[in-house]
């Protein structure tokens, strides 16, 4: 088994509620606390609700990301030409173990996990002294970010 975490977020709709099924359906074994955010990437959208599970998974990278995909059109998630635009439901292999991975459509750890505060808040909740492969604990990801504002 393997310890993977997820990125969960949704701006459309009951938001809370979509996380939590979301988690539900993705077996999650932990669930951080849901916080709002502000939009990223493209701010002419409604705020956020986001949070971070954990997993404990026998599934490889591929096959997880493929469930978690499986999950988001379970859910009403439709992909638009907008990139990080509105979305019922949001699911992101964040972190698989402490593999790293670099394949066409999946790269792990997430390559911008590192920058985003909307995840990096969340899953230090759950897993503060966390190695992020490359980039040191999750907690220091975050004070760098803290560190430039």
């Amino acid at each position: 088994m393997t310890l993977a975490y997820v990125g969960l977020g949704a701006n459309l709709g009951d938001r809370e509620a979509s996380i939590l099924r979301a988690a539900e359906l993705v077996d999650a074994v932990r669930l951080s606390p849901i916080v709002e955010t502000e939009p990223w990437g493209y701010a002419e959208q409604p705020r956020f609700l986001n949070a971070a599970a954990e997993l404990d998974t026998d599934e490889g990278p591929r096959a997880l990301l493929e469930r978690l995909l499986e999950v988001e059109r379970r859910l009403g998630r439709v992909r638009t030409a907008l990139r990080y635009g509105p979305r019922t439901i949001d699911l992101d292999l964040l972190l698989y173990g402490d593999e790293r991975v670099s394949e066409p459509g999946l790269e792990v750890p997430h390559p911008r996990l590192h920058e985003r505060r909307f995840v990096l808040e969340p899953l230090a909740a759950l897993v503060p002294e966390l190695k992020i492969p490359g980039n040191g604990t999750v907690l220091e990801a975050l004070a760098g970010l803290q560190s430039d504002a």
